[in-house]
């Protein structure tokens, strides 16, 4: 049994930053892929950003590009989302998630394991 663990959420003014992290317990997936996704009122769940095993390659959607950064430490199970010059439209509850696959990352269903969700508000 694998449990994900969001923490970090919060309300921030635009331009603020924020720092998630998602920490895994039970068995170790050290190894999984783990990737990040959001979903705001209304809309579907969307792609945010991933990482491999390692931290060697990343993922990010075209909107983050730039702004938001993912890491892991696999030593403390722990997978991150660095969140730097927020946007009221990033405003949304956030998830991670982990595979032990390593394609099709920016899609939902690739993905095993997922948390319960952190709540993400930016105010104009």
């Amino acid at each position: 049994q694998v449990q994900l663990v969001e923490s970090g959420g919060g309300l921030v003014q635009a331009g603020g930053s924020l720092r998630l992290s998602c920490a895994a317990s039970g068995r170790t997936i050290s190894s999984y892929t783990k990737g990040w996704f959001r979903q705001a009122p209304g809309k579907e769940r969307e792609f945010v950003a991933a990482i491999n095993w390692n931290g060697g390659v990343t993922y990010y959607a075209d909107s983050v590009k730039g702004r938001f950064t993912i890491s892991r430490d696999n030593a403390k199970n722990t997978v991150y989302l660095q969140m730097n010059s927020l946007k009221p439209e990033d405003t949304a509850v956030y998830y991670c998630a982990a595979t032990q696959l390593v394609l099709n990352l920016r899609v939902s269903h690739t993905y095993d394991y997922w948390g319960q969700g952190t709540q993400v508000t930016v105010s104009s």
